[in-house]
């Protein structure tokens, strides 16, 4: 077994662990008998409840999530050539933000839930839709970098319009709170949302990984070696938007994984982007699982957000990655 297959199963089994120890943590502690027994028991059992209905959604909603976070921000930083990038530079993230902030307010949150899930998805979409038209003659790095930033700027504004114009303090809270990102009381339902389109993501998205190598050293040079550098940055940019939007549709916003794993996984298992993608992905699922246990941790007042959570420690991994860039630099 090599050394980056080797990595890999580690990671794999590592994520399949800490899977197993978030179903196990909680405000009802239970054993690995009382999972076992919760898996297969009977519908009508508390335990089962709580473990079929509750946790292994939640769970598994957390490990997905993570890995789209993870691949698609391995992907975009392979594509755009700049470490510093995540699924945030293209516009997705506060476009899908945007649409869930609009079905609160319009009062969705209550009579129809899921409509946040649709209306943040239907956001991601839109935002997508328009990078790509303007991009469609020139998409050069510089000019997706620009429209991205163009796009998330102006969906930052439309959150503010619309939490401005709420005359309701709880939806405003709602908001808020949504914003945050959160993991919590995540059903199956929300699971099977989107599910459909983080896989599709995925599809796109595993697959770059020699077209990304080749990118590395010059979109001249990966053209004589007969890469579609325009399909390629389709498959990428449309991967990680539908694949984001489907992660922030159903868990809220959720900074720095995909800015502050793939630097993780170049210092511990590689450093070319094409085989950075695997991995990145499940050091993805592993940061967010690990992230919504602490979340479960008793706080004095209200419950920790993972959002808050994946911030404190993205801040901080942010800033060592500039520093250690800088030192790259000179």
């Amino acid at each position: 077994m090599n050394r980056y297959l080797r990595d890999n199963v580690f990671l794999g089994l590592l994520l399949l662990g800490v899977m197993l120890f978030s179903l196990i943590f909680g405000r009802v502690d239970m054993s690995l008998a009382d999972v076992w027994q919760g898996l297969t028991g009977g519908k009508d059992n508390p335990v089962s409840i709580i473990v079929r209905e509750l946790r292994l959604p939640r769970v598994i909603l957390g490990a997905v999530v993570g890995a789209a976070l993870g691949l698609s921000g391995a992907a975009l930083q392979g594509m755009l050539r700049n470490p510093l990038a995540d699924p945030g530079v293209i516009g997705v993230t506060a476009s899908a933000a945007f649409g869930a902030v609009l079905a609160i307010h319009l009062g969705f949150i209550i009579s129809f839930p899921l409509m946040i899930s649709f209306f943040a998805m239907a956001g991601a979409l839109v935002a997508t839709a328009i990078l790509l038209f303007i991009s469609a003659r020139d998409a050069s790095v510089l000019m997706l970098i620009l429209v991205g930033l163009g796009i998330s700027s102006l969906a930052t504004a439309l959150i503010s319009l619309v939490m401005n114009l709420s005359e309701s303090p709880i939806s405003v809270r709602d908001m808020i709170m949504w914003m945050l990102g959160s993991l919590e009381n995540r059903t199956v339902s929300d699971l099977w949302f989107a599910l459909p389109f983080i896989g599709f993501g995925w599809l796109l998205m595993l697959n770059v990984g020699q077209g990304l190598n080749a990118l590395s050293v010059g979109e001249d040079t990966a053209k004589t070696m007969g890469v579609n550098i325009k399909q390629l940055k389709l498959r990428i940019v449309v991967g990680s938007a539908i694949s984001v939007g489907a992660a922030v549709a159903v868990c809220g916003s959720i900074g720095f994984v995909g800015l502050i794993v793939p630097h993780m996984v170049r210092g511990l298992i590689c450093n070319e982007p094409g085989p950075l993608l695997l991995p990145s992905a499940l050091m993805g699922a592993l940061l967010l699982t690990f992230a919504d246990i602490l979340t479960r941790v008793p706080t004095p007042g209200a419950p920790l957000h993972i959002g808050v959570v994946m911030a404190l420690v993205g801040a901080p991994a942010f800033l060592f990655i500039v520093y250690k860039t800088r030192e790259n630099m000179r």
